[in-house]
Order: C-alpha cells, then structure tokens, then sequence
C-alpha cells in the first residue's frame, strides 16, 4: 500500500461522518467506522454492512435523484430508521466519474415521509416505489451473484399518457394507472416486483433462470394493458413500451441494469411503441453516442459553437426580399457541420431546446436590429418555437427580454409555431398565443395541412400567417390533387386576411403557379438555401432576387 492510500485510510477511519467510497457504478468499496457504528453494527458486517450500503448508495444515483435521498433504513436490529445520503462524484471534472464520496446522517422522520405515503409504496396504486425499487434490485442481484442465476428488469411506459390525461381530465388518468397496476400483478409471481416509478413508468423486478421467462412476462403485459380500460362511460385502449436488460448478460451492476433498461425502454418507444425491447450492445453504443452528443451540445451553447443562417422569403410578385426565416446551424470544430435532423431531436429530449431555442430568438432579433441599424430596409424575422419553449411558463418573458434588451420593434419577430404543439390544450394554446400577439409580434402555423388541419380551432388561433408545407409545394405543377389543396390554403387564408407563406419552392414552374394563384410570399431552394447573416446581408443589397 503506498503512502497516499495510506493517509486517505487513516483519514476515513478517524472521521466522524458515515462515509462510503463507492465506484462509477454505486458499488461500495468500502466504508469507514463511523458508517458500521451509525448503523448500529456490533463488529464489522462484511457482506451486511456492504449491502445496506449499496441500497442506500443506489437510491441517492437513481435518475432523477440528483445524487441525494433521505428515506427509513432497516437497520441490523431490525428497526428502521430515517437517513439522509449524499453522493458526490470525487473526480466531478470528468463526464464519467469512476468514484463518489457518499455521507450518511440520521434526518429527521417527518423529513422522511414524502408524497408517497407509507414509505415505499405508492399511494394510488399499491405498488412498491421508487425507494423499494432501487432496494428490490439490489437485492436480487446479490442474490443472482450468490446462487448464479440472473435478474431481468422491466421498464414500462404507457404510450400516448398524455392524451387520455388531456381528454378525460386527471381524474380518469388516476383511475386508468390503478388498474394498469392491478393488471401488471396478475401478470408476476409473488416472488417479483411490480413497481410504479412516477407517472405513467412501472417496471418489473424478476428472477429468471432463462431469458425466455422474460419475453413471456412481456408478451404477458402487453396483451394486459392492450385489453379495452373502461372510464367514465366510454372505452379506452392504451398500450406499453417495454425495455428490458438482463442481469448479468447485459450489466455488472443494479445501477447499470437501470440505465441499459432505460436505454432499451427508449429504444421500444421510438422504434413504434406497442412492443418489448431487449438491451443490446448496439444500443449501448448508440445509447453512449447520444450522451456524448448531449455534452457537445451544452460545450457547444458555451462555447458559442451555434450559428443563425437565413433563408429568404420573397414576394412573389416583385422578387425582392421581404422577410426571413432563421435557422439553428451547428458548427462542431472537430467534426464540422452537424445536421440539424442529427441534434434537433435529442435536444428536445434532452431538454437543451429551450436553451438553444433561447439563444437563437435573442440572436435573431439581435442580428435584425443590426441591419436595420445598418440601414437596410426592416424585415420580419421569424423563429421557430419547439413545443416545449411553447409549454414554458416563461415564453412570454423570454421573448419580452429579447426585444428588449435588442431594442428590436416586436413587429419584426414572428414565431412559428407547428399546428399539433397547439391540440393538446387549445384553449391554453389560445391564451398563450393571444398574449404574445399583445406583445406585437407575428404568429404563423407552420407546416399547414400536415397535422390536425382542424378548420374550427383555426379560426380561433390568433394567428398571422399560414406556411403551407413543402409536401404540397414538390408536384404542384403536376399533380391536380396537389394543385387544388395549395389553391385552397391560398384561399382560405385570403378569406381570413393572413398573409400566406409558400415553402420548399424549388423550380421556376412552382413560382409561376404560386404567382398566379395569389400566394404572397416564397421561400425556398429557387431563390436560396439558408446562408450566413453575411451573406444574407449581400443578398438584400440586390434589387431583385435571382434564382439560385
């Protein structure tokens, strides 16, 4: 043993806080002292002391968890008792910690209760919760290490929730998961674990002897849930996604047994729901790439690696340039230009949209104000809104901050706004909307014709431009069909006095035929692909635009 491990021992021996040195993993790898005594272990407990450890240290990492739990511990008496654990990675400069510092103090026992009720179960189910989750796994795979058999876990998630959530109210969403639970018992041994996670996420905890135990566990839950659920008089049909990881085929560890589920449970949603998902080592190589994308992109808003391009929209009739759509492009310097399809989707699943989508609106009312200060002509910028800044609570503030600190006139800025981010809630998406038409700006539903299309809402929506989707732009000189459905957007949004907005224009032939048919505004690849503010502001100094 060599000097320095020397003095970190006789450090965490002499301390008097319950101390666990844990790996990347929450595996323990040793405790001090002063954890056995605060335990209430009468000599050192080997195997003991090391599993309640690892209960306590599996908690505090669980997603979600922020490194910190307080719960009731069964101590060696026999007696619970209420703890507060802290975890800590030791190297926290690196993305993936190999070690973490966890402390153990007693808290108190109101501090312990929670939302959840009796400790460990949940409230409106029954089910075991969070906490008996992380203790259930733990102990199956220490008994799996001990008797050379194997654990599956289960994640479950119900698709599409949220809809039943928003037309039948919560109350009926409440009565749907307590009998999503009481199916999921039926469908396990005594021996197994059902819990429910938070939400509308269960999953399983079972010992298997051979992964085809899993799949029939599986098979036996979607056929469950699949069954038609009766609520407040009318028939519901829901169904689950299921990821499933092995231990210890596919993880050394409860904590990585969690992630591979997780990983496997997305994996299940975005390859078309209704179906089970093993974890596979493809999936763990792409499930590392995405984590990696993720870093890069929170270096990439610090390091100021995003760029606003603009595409031009034109008027039909004159050519010129009369307004623009900014557009979020990622200059990686190691790997160069990344697509927008690439890292749109997992920063809206990450969460980074909102930040990104921040960034882009102040930099494109910012840039705006720059030419008109310059001297061009002034121009509407529109910027894309995700669903989710579309949700914030602080949308209206984000956007006042921006014109105000720009000093950009706020009949300058449009926000585009998809039609399904609108369906959900109509009546909050008209709310939302109408204050930020009271702040001046421009609204415009984007991808007209692609989503819900509903004629009733539309009249509602406090809207000032329709963009009509590329789709109905790409054969509009050759197909009938087409033609007729562009001419009637065209129509209908002269007769609702909004200026209409043609994109993925692309050929000669389909500026004829918008030019014709009444369309006020272009946008596409005839006249250019998005480009660089330099070079867009080349662009405005031509009288007329040029196809490309």
């Amino acid at each position: 043993m060599n000097d320095i491990q020397a003095l970190l021992n006789g450090l965490l021996d002499s301390i008097r806080d319950a101390v666990i040195i844990a790996d990347g993993e929450g595996n323990p790898l040793r405790s001090n002292p002063a954890f056995e005594t605060l335990m209430g272990f009468a000599s050192a407990g080997g195997a003991e002391v090391s599993r309640l450890a690892a209960g306590m240290i599996h908690r505090a990492m669980m997603p979600g968890a922020g490194g910190r739990w307080q719960g009731m511990v069964a101590c060696p008496d026999g007696r619970e008792r209420p703890f507060e654990v802290t975890a800590a990675a030791i190297n926290s400069a690196a993305d993936f910690p190999d070690r973490y510092l966890c402390v153990v103090r007693p808290a108190a026992a109101e501090d312990c209760s929670g939302d959840n009720g009796t400790f460990g179960y949940d409230t409106l189910t029954g089910l075991p919760n969070r906490d008996l989750y992380a203790d259930r796994i733990g102990q199956a795979v220490l008994q799996a290490n001990r008797t050379g058999g194997s654990v599956a876990l289960m994640m479950m998630g119900l698709d599409r929730f949220t809809l039943v959530n928003d037309a039948l109210g919560h109350g009926a969403g409440d009565r749907l998961l307590i009998e999503v639970a009481r199916r999921l018992k039926i469908c396990v041994r005594e021996t197994d674990t059902a819990v429910r996670l938070d939400g509308d996420k269960f999953a399983l905890v079972m010992a298997i002897a051979d992964t085809d135990d899993s799949v029939i566990v599986a098979e036996k839950a979607l056929n469950a849930v699949k069954e038609p659920f009766a609520l407040d008089g009318q028939e519901v049909v829901i169904t689950f996604s299921i990821g499933i990881s092995v231990y210890p085929l596919d993880a050394d560890s409860g904590a990585q047994l969690v992630k591979h589920a997780e990983n496997a449970l997305h994996y299940a949603k975005v390859s078309g729901r209704n179906q089970y998902q093993f974890f596979s080592k493809d999936m763990n190589r792409k499930a590392k790439s995405r984590l990696e994308l993720e870093g890069r992109m929170r270096r990439a808003l610090a390091n100021e690696e995003f760029v606003v391009f603009y595409q031009p929209k034109v008027s039909a009739d004159r050519d010129t340039i009369v307004g623009a759509e900014a557009l979020i492009r990622w200059m990686d310097p190691e790997r160069g230009m990344v697509s927008p399809g690439e890292f749109i989707p997992v920063a809206e699943e990450s969460g980074q949209i909102e930040a990104i989508g921040t960034w882009v609106l102040r930099e494109s009312c910012r840039q705006n104000r720059k030419w008109q200060n310059a001297g061009f002509d002034p121009l509407k910028v529109s910027v894309n809104v995700s669903a989710r800044q579309f949700r914030s609570r602080g949308l209206i503030e984000t956007v006042t901050e921006a014109l105000d600190d720009t000093g950009l006139d706020p009949k300058w800025l449009e926000l585009e706004i998809t039609e399904s981010m609108l369906m959900n809630d109509v009546d909050a998406a008209v709310r939302k909307m109408k204050a930020l038409r009271d702040l001046g700006i421009g609204l415009s539903i984007d991808d007209f014709g692609t989503g819900y299309s509903s004629l009733s809402y539309l009249g509602r929506f406090p809207i000032t431009t329709l963009k009509i989707d590329r789709a109905f732009i790409a054969d509009v000189d050759t197909n009938p069909k087409t033609a007729e459905i562009a001419r009637a957007i065209i129509g209908l949004s002269r007769g609702l006095n909004l200026e209409v907005v043609a994109e993925g224009a692309e050929i000669a032939a389909h500026i004829m035929f918008l030019r014709n048919n009444g369309c006020d505004t272009v946008q596409g690849f005839y006249y250019s692909r998005p480009v660089p503010a330099e070079e867009f502001e080349r662009m405005m100094r031509q009288p007329v635009l040029l196809h490309a």
